[in-house]
């Protein structure tokens, strides 16, 4: 394994990726020189050169490093990528994120959070509740934690928390000491072929636990029994069951207020000021990692009432008596079916209305009919063309299969220059638009800051 200590001058393809660039920033963090490419400038490369890591954005072999001792990059880049080429060609030392990731956490305790959905804000959570609790952790992150605009942060504390990637079997790179299991749904067909492999590849996750080391897993999960960790626990909400569970559960002012119960422990009045009822399991897994680590009570509980959450996880862009407008970074059919029960128990009176963009036309392709079902608990539904990411087109899959699916919701195929100005006019005539959600992993964000300019417009 190659010795991370010796490398000085990094390069990133691929950097404005979320992973990626918690990489990049942990390297400029130690004092090294960082550059990198990205297909397009987004809000996080412009972020990463304001912290003085140059970026470009054309496959130009005249703008990289050729001094670079180490070249990171992600499985998402093409292999005909030039500037890839080039440095296989002429024996440069390229390893994947998951490699880097990997040598980074080799002699850390390492608390690692895997799951086809939750785990970024699972991750997110732990963090923050070990950094703002003053325990203190490293952090690589899968999303931007609101409290500290950032998805990497260091500490002198040999600890780092780490979303575990099952794209690519990355997440088998890393040795935890702690593993959090959130879910195990079908994704990624296009890598692991059939459901019972993304499966297998979860119970081998769980096998890379230390042999003294905590598996923490969501109750109920499908061959869960396979799970090859000796000391294991397990979270859910009200599961009486379950090792850790939330119980008494009321709503405080648009906050959940819960009492964490772990054997005898008792956890009372813990507040959580962030919107989805799935948001309270997924600080219960956080909260038994925390008390594992031996995490004081009220520590815990001021630390869970200052989390300001992920952003695009249930992110609330307006919030106010006529207008509630949340941002999520749902892609699968589970986590949509979640984000539109939340927000419709959370805001029963208004109409809930989504604009969804699909990520992958094999995702859509797979999954076509657990879109239809979810986007169905909507009461109108936006749909945006597939975001293709890795993929090339393929034939016959576009979003009209989702549509021609759904029985329920109001639905809607059209481009981005369509949805905006149907926006428009319908904020022009006075049609209810006072439940808004925007949901995708491609580049829907983009989208999010135009919308509020037009719902906020008197």
């Amino acid at each position: 394994m190659i010795d991370i200590k010796t490398i000085h001058r990094v390069y990133f393809i691929g950097i404005g990726g979320i992973g990626m660039s918690a990489l990049a920033r942990y390297f400029k963090f130690h004092g090294r020189d960082v550059s990198g490419y990205d297909k397009t400038e987004s809000a996080l490369t412009r972020l990463l050169v304001a912290e003085g890591i140059p970026v470009h954005y054309e496959e130009n072999l005249e703008l990289i490093p050729l001094d670079t001792q180490l070249v990171v990059y992600t499985p998402a880049v093409p292999e005909t990528h030039k500037e890839l080429i080039f440095f296989r060609e002429n024996q440069y030392v390229l390893l994947k994120r998951s490699d880097v990731l990997g040598a980074i956490t080799n002699s850390s305790f390492n608390i690692c959070v895997a799951g086809t959905h939750g785990k970024t804000t699972i991750t997110t959570m732990i963090a923050h509740l070990l950094r703002h609790s003053g325990y203190g952790c490293n952090a690589f992150l899968g999303g931007i934690s609101v409290n500290y605009n950032t998805n990497f942060w260091s500490s002198d504390k040999n600890v780092c928390v780490v979303e575990a990637d099952e794209y690519d079997r990355s997440f088998l790179k890393l040795s935890p000491d702690i593993a959090v299991i959130t879910a195990m749904d079908p994704d990624h067909l296009d890598i692991y072929g059939t459901p019972q492999a993304v499966q297998d590849a979860f119970i081998e996750f769980s096998a890379r636990v230390k042999p003294e080391g905590l598996l923490v897993s969501k109750f109920g999960l499908q061959q869960s029994v396979r799970f090859e960790s000796p000391h294991r626990m397990t979270y859910g909400l009200g599961q009486s069951n379950a090792d850790a569970r939330a119980e008494h559960v009321r709503m405080d002012n648009g906050s959940y207020v819960f009492d964490v119960i772990i054997g005898k422990w008792v956890l009372q009045n813990v507040k959580l000021n962030m919107g989805g009822m799935h948001n309270v399991e997924n600080v219960t897994a956080a909260i038994a990692v925390a008390q594992n680590l031996g995490i004081e009570n009220e520590r815990i509980r001021e630390a869970v009432e200052t989390f300001r959450g992920v952003k695009r996880r249930f992110e609330y862009v307006i919030k106010n008596q006529n207008q509630v407008f949340i941002d999520d970074y749902g892609h699968h059919p589970e986590e949509l079916r979640a984000l539109i029960s939340s927000v419709k128990s959370l805001f029963p009176g208004k109409p809930c209305i989504v604009i969804f963009q699909p990520h992958l036309y094999s995702r859509t392709r797979d999954f076509a009919e657990g879109f239809a079902e979810s986007l169905d608990l909507a009461n109108e539904v936006y749909l945006l063309p597939i975001y293709p990411a890795r993929e090339m087109p393929m034939q016959g899959v576009t979003s009209e299969i989702i549509a021609s699916k759904m029985r329920v919701a109001k639905v809607v195929c059209c481009n981005k220059e369509e949805l905006m100005v149907d926006l428009e006019l319908r904020k022009e005539k006075g049609d209810p638009l006072g439940l808004l959600v925007t949901a995708g992993a491609g580049d829907i964000d983009r989208l999010v800051e135009p919308i509020k300019v037009i719902l906020e417009r008197k």
